[in-house]
């Protein structure tokens, strides 16, 4: 295992080498064409100097004889000596072999005889040589630039051949890379793309390898095995978040209960308050029956009538340590203060309680970040937890919100609790909160009667209003911090 990646390594590598080399030897193909061509052209371009450098020559000994010939109709003889410097003209162009037509050698050498002759003759003769020899040169000249326009044709053609060959190379050599580039590179890159877009749309599909040139085979087995691991964790992902909405249920049902549970003891503790203010209102009187009783027992001398009013005595006094019982059972002893951020327990408290409210009422919280509070936690909970539910009730079976409003007031937290139901009956709000006072057909009247007491408790208000055009509002004023220890 250890010696096959660097073989797969190196088998992949040699596609790519092998390409490499054949784009490189292309390109050196089209590099020595165009070498071949400059330097073809660059001879001839010496060719052609030389040719027009011979043709300059030529000319100019054809003028060099015309002027000997124009001064032999002047009656001037030219001299051996000035035919002579014509003649070495003549046979230096003979030897420099620059020449286009193959006739030009034979026809200077006719020029040159017609110069040597000129040269030993009369001055007619020698108008008559110099003559045909001007006819001569006149004729070579014009053969020479006859050859050299076919010459230069033949290389203007071969050049354009030449350049067409070059361009036609190099276009065949662009679009087979442009062919090769987009079917076997780019083409898969785009594919590539789209796979990765869709990689947020959690499509974890693999890409097929088959075809792909072994240059993006690594990258596309890099892709497919990222999409492996990908749709692995995603799948972990889903059965932790399965397992752990499961426990969030399981531990919401448990709170759920303590929830039902506490209610139940809060309901009982309202009940035992409205005990404790019976008792406390029965023993005063008792304590005046009592009183009277002893009183007729010391007056009465009947035995039988004595002992009855002692059994009466015996059974007020039973009654009024059960009424002193009631009373100590009804106290309560506060519970510890604490400091808590008020913004972080109504969150918690929306979130819990998101499971007990229907899905189409909204809960919302509008509270500063930085509003700490030193209260009993437990019981402020438990004021907005009841007030949350009795919104919720009030709510039942129409969609609507719920919003939880906190703000500071010197040294005191203002706490509204707002819905858009029906809002509070009348009777509520004129009378206020009462014990098992409700408004609603089921309702046991101690909710807000046990926010009511808890409120007291922590040394704070509450009041009740209706909100336009429709909606209920509980304010809740209370210190910042509590004077309890």
């Amino acid at each position: 295992m250890v010696l096959a990646k660097p073989a797969l390594k190196t088998v992949l590598d040699r596609p790519a080498q092998l390409r490499g080399l054949a784009m490189l030897a292309l390109l050196g193909l089209v590099l020595a064409i165009l070498v071949g061509m400059i330097w073809r052209n660059l001879s001839r371009l010496d060719t052609i100097q030389a040719y027009v450098s011979y043709s300059h020559l030529v000319q100019d000994a054809g003028l060099g004889l015309q002027q000997v010939l124009v001064d032999t109709f002047s009656g001037i003889h030219p001299g051996p000596r000035r035919l002579q410097e014509q003649s070495e003209k003549i046979r230096k162009l003979i030897r420099e072999d620059a020449h286009l037509d193959q006739d030009t050698p034979a026809r200077l050498g006719v020029v040159d005889s017609a110069l040597r002759e000129a040269g030993g003759g009369s001055l007619a003769d020698a108008r008559s040589q110099l003559s045909d020899a001007v006819k001569v040169m006149h004729l070579i000249l014009s053969a020479e630039t006859d050859q050299r326009e076919r010459v230069l044709e033949e290389i203007s053609r071969d050049t354009l051949a030449e350049l067409e060959l070059a361009t036609g190379t190099l276009t065949v050599i662009l679009v087979t890379a442009w062919i090769f580039l987009r079917r076997r590179i780019l083409a898969p890159l785009n594919d590539l793309r789209h796979l990765l877009s869709n990689l947020a749309q959690e499509d974890f599909v693999p890409m097929d390898t088959k075809g792909l040139d072994p240059l993006l085979v690594p990258v596309f087995d890099s892709y497919n095995l990222m999409v492996r691991n990908l749709g692995e964790l995603e799948e972990a992902k889903r059965m932790y978040a399965l397992s752990l909405e499961a426990e969030v249920r399981s531990a919401t049902q448990a709170l759920l209960e303590q929830q039902r549970s506490l209610a139940r003891a809060e309901r009982l503790a309202a009940i035992g308050e409205l005990a404790a203010a019976v008792a406390h209102e029965l023993r005063n009187p008792l304590a005046g029956i009592q009183m009277s009783c002893q009183n007729l027992r010391n007056e009465i001398r009947d035995p039988d009538q004595a002992e009855r009013l002692d059994l009466i005595g015996a059974e007020l006094k039973r009654m009024a340590r059960l009424l002193n019982n009631l009373l100590e059972q009804g106290r309560q002893s506060p519970l510890p203060a604490c400091e808590f951020n008020l913004a972080e327990l109504v969150r918690e408290l929306l979130a819990l309680t998101r499971y007990q409210v229907p899905a189409e009422i909204m809960l919302e919280q509008d509270i500063p970040a930085d509003l700490e509070c030193y209260l009993p936690e437990s019981n402020l909970r438990q004021i907005l937890l009841n007030l949350v539910l009795n919104a919720a009730q009030a709510l039942v079976g129409n969609p609507g919100t719920i919003r939880l409003v906190a703000q500071r007031e010197e040294d005191k937290v203002l706490l509204e609790v707002i819905d858009d139901g029906p809002g509070f009956s009348p009777e509520i709000l004129a009378k206020g909160i009462r014990l098992f006072g409700t408004g609603r057909v089921r309702g046991t009247g101690l909710g807000l009667a046990i926010v009511q007491r808890f409120v007291r408790e922590l040394g704070g208000q509450i009041r009740l209003s209706n909100q336009t055009p429709h909606g209920a509002c509980v304010s809740i004023t209370l210190p910042l911090r509590s004077s309890q220890p």
